[in-house]
């Protein structure tokens, strides 16, 4: 694409008037190694240009010339194509240089580097349960003897705080800022300030808020007993759900999550989902938004849609025994 912008310019040049007898150079198409040529009216006055310095004019006037600049004395035929080579360099080293650059981009580059580019610090909005008046405390001489004391806490899920440390691992090994807030203590406020990565799901109402607008988003059946993810543009087919009693009983289910990146329409700032229908989804979610392979899966699937800057993806994983395994995309939409 460089090559053939200077292929233009360099036509447009000596269409120029006042250029007419100067030494002419081009790039041939297919080619990246310049050319000179004499020009005919340069052959025609061939005998007037002698007394200023050898003629080099070739018996074939088109034929293409190996030119040594340094014979031609004269100033106004030695400057210009010595300007266009530089050009040409400069414009060579600097496609070369780009190309390398996108080479050298890596798949967490290309997820994850609108966050890291972006001059806030990012927000995580994560689960945070119900307030606890009393936490349970050991002896440090006897740690098998407990005391229960009076406090005001808020707990996070263990299964929610291994995805909010693969992240925040993550965004900190590129010098990212960030910082944390339970989703009961954020606002609207906090979300226009800075890009939000959002953990969780059914126990996470801004997760449920800013992934309502989205193809795939998250439901519920009235009596909350199944819980499932559909496809906004197939309404009438269950999507992928998760019976509440099964998962209750056998700990053995398949579970499902959103992963997505996107500008919030409401915010205005970047945000990104990692959201499991139950609590072994979130933690594949986080897994599949920190492995270098699935995201550069994921980035020639965004390469084939079009390089949109939109994406959401559905994942499913088998759990056994309360453990997830490995993700596997259901679906995909980019925008």
């Amino acid at each position: 694409m460089t090559a053939t912008e200077i292929r233009k310019r360099i036509a447009q040049y000596y269409q120029e008037p006042g250029h007419e007898t100067e030494l002419r150079l081009s790039l041939p198409s297919g080619s990246y190694v310049p050319q000179f040529h004499w020009p005919q009216t340069a052959k025609e006055n061939g005998r007037t240009q002698t007394a200023s310095a050898p003629s080099p004019t070739p018996s074939v006037p088109d034929e293409p010339l190996k030119v040594e600049i340094g014979p031609i004395r004269t100033r106004r035929w030695s400057w210009r194509p010595a300007t266009a080579a530089a050009l040409i360099a400069v414009f060579l080293c600097a496609g070369a240089a780009f190309l390398w650059h996108s080479a050298q981009r890596s798949p967490f580059d290309f997820f994850w580097g609108p966050l890291v580019n972006t001059n806030e610090p990012v927000l995580f909005c994560v689960p945070d349960q119900s307030h606890y008046s009393t936490i349970t405390q050991r002896d440090a001489a006897d740690p098998s003897h407990q005391t229960v004391l009076q406090d005001n806490l808020t707990a996070i899920v263990i299964d929610d705080l291994n995805p909010i440390v693969r992240v925040a691992g993550l965004l900190q090994s590129n010098g990212k800022k960030y910082s944390l807030k339970g989703e009961g203590a954020t606002d609207l406020t906090d979300l226009r300030n800075e890009p939000t990565v959002f953990i969780g799901a059914f126990d996470n109402a801004w997760t449920l808020r800013v992934t309502a607008p989205l193809r795939y988003h998250f439901a519920n059946n009235p009596e909350m007993t199944e819980f499932r993810i559909v496809d906004s543009t197939q309404p009438s087919q269950p999507g992928w759900v998760i019976n509440r009693l099964q998962r209750m009983t056998t700990n053995n289910y398949r579970d499902f999550a959103i992963v997505a990146r996107f500008t919030d329409s409401t915010t205005g700032k970047l945000a990104v989902v990692a959201a499991g229908v139950a609590r072994g989804g979130t933690r594949v979610a986080a897994e599949y938004l920190t492995d270098s392979a699935d995201l550069a899966q994921l980035e020639r699937a965004a390469t084939r849609a079009g390089n949109k800057k939109n994406m959401e993806v559905v994942l499913s994983t088998q759990i056994i025994d309360g453990e997830p395994g490995t993700p596997k995309v259901e679906a995909s939409y980019f925008w």
